[in-house]
């Protein structure tokens, strides 16, 4: 257990070697889906300026940002998300590029708000965005690509479902009822699975509404846009239809959001929120000031959040750990029986790391007995022994506990190869 006297600032984490594989494990699955599906990767500034995110967010988000004075007194702000700084890149570089665009990013984001669990201060996200296409199959593939992530990380149709509706459908609502502040009123939808009645009904009351009312427009699949309908029919088409579902009180929180928007649930867990996203057509033109105009669409996964639901779920904690296990610093660990031997292992430790293989050592002369303990920790297959028989070389296998011989003419660096392939080939056991 970590020292408290020694912990990060509050909402910030260390991540220790175990930390990062896991980092990495999901890394590596999002790259992958995420190029298999034809999107690039990009990079964003971790800092940008201030406007750009008041131009940009609505009410709770421009409360939540770690915001500063720098040094040649700009007003800047560590990035809380990367859809404006999207925003940003693709307005000033859209030109060079052919449409529509698909990108991918994976990096970190800072959000000052109350942690709990799956939340932090400090997180990193996969972002991807479809650029350039205003057709609702933008926001099937999209959804799609959403979808295929979670199966990749090892969870199935029983773990989680997506959660989607359309601001049109709420649009038409609100014109039906005269209603000319949408943002505060879909402000009002957003909460109203954790809103007290009493309190809702207060909210509504502003908007001369009724929960009776709101509630039976979001009980009526018949208010499902044509766009949400076109998406469904193009997801059932690939096979994936059964993981989504209609839910008018998904609006999202932010204002930016013009079309489908959607969220990715658990469902063992009191449908907990995995990840989320939608449409977002007037934003590029929002913030270039009409220099550029490209319909948008985009979703995000925190690497916090689907982290605890990966240790949650057997199959896919089963799936990563799997992955985990191959991920060993060390694949042969040069055990040094005798100190003369030193500089002969120091140039085979060499040979082999120059031939792709991890190998590792001791750095100074240590007792035998240490010396295969780390071994076991360093997660080698085979340890080899430089003693008094040298050129010959024991192989110790470290799983299975047997013996092997490299005999003083085989390279070592071949026998080696063979051994890591599963082939004894020269190596007499």
């Amino acid at each position: 257990m970590a020292d408290k006297r020694f912990q990060s600032l509050p909402g910030f984490r260390d991540f220790t070697p175990q930390d990062c594989a896991i980092r990495n494990y999901l890394f590596e699955t999002w790259r992958t889906v995420a190029t298999h599906y034809g999107f690039c990767e990009y990079e964003a500034p971790m800092l940008e300026s201030t406007e750009l995110y008041l131009k940009k967010a609505g009410d709770e988000l421009s409360t939540q940002l770690f915001r500063f004075t720098d040094q040649g007194k700009r007003d800047v702000t560590l990035r809380p998300e990367l859809t404006a700084s999207l925003a940003r890149i693709i307005a000033g570089n859209q030109r060079d590029f052919p449409k529509p665009m698909k990108w991918f990013e994976i990096g970190q984001c800072f959000r000052y708000e109350k942690q709990q669990r799956g939340r932090t201060r400090e997180f990193i996200q996969f972002n991807a965005d479809i650029i350039g296409e205003s057709d609702p199959g933008a926001d099937a593939e999209l959804i799609a690509l959403a979808i295929d992530t979670m199966i990749a990380l090892g969870f199935t149709a029983d773990d989680f479902i997506i959660r989607a509706s359309d601001r049109e459908s709420w649009l038409t609502f609100c014109k039906e009822h005269n209603i000319t502040d949408t943002t505060a009123f879909l402000q009002i939808i957003d909460k109203i699975e954790r809103d007290k009645p009493e309190v809702l009904a207060e909210k509504l009351s502003k908007f001369n509404l009724t929960e009776e009312t709101v509630r039976e427009f979001i009980n009526n699949p018949e208010n499902a846009s044509p766009a949400f309908k076109q998406i469904q029919e193009n997801l059932t088409a690939r096979g994936l239809g059964s993981y989504i579902q209609l839910d008018l009180t998904i609006v999202r929180g932010l204002a930016y959001y013009t079309g489908t928007v959607f969220e990715i649930f658990d469902t063992k867990k009191s449908m907990r929120a995995i990840a989320g996203g939608g449409r977002y057509d007037n934003l590029i033109k929002s913030l270039s000031n009409g220099v550029a105009d490209l319909p948008c669409t985009g979703f995000a996964m925190g690497d916090v959040v689907i982290r605890n639901f990966i240790e949650e779920t057997p199959q896919a904690l089963m799936q990563m750990e799997a992955w985990l296990t191959n991920q060993n610093t060390c694949d042969v660990y040069l055990v040094i029986a005798d100190e003369t031997k030193r500089l002969d292992a120091i140039k085979v430790l060499s040979d082999l790391r120059n031939a792709g293989i991890k190998a590792d050592t001791t750095m100074a002369p240590l007792k035998i007995n240490k010396q295969f303990q780390k071994a076991e920790q360093s997660g080698a297959r085979f340890a080899i022994v430089f003693g008094e028989e040298f050129p010959e070389l024991k192989v110790k296998i470290l799983e299975s506990r047997t013996e092997a011989t490299i005999h003083a003419n085989t390279p070592v660096v071949d026998s080696v190869l063979n051994l890591l392939d599963g082939d004894d080939g020269p190596i007499l056991a």
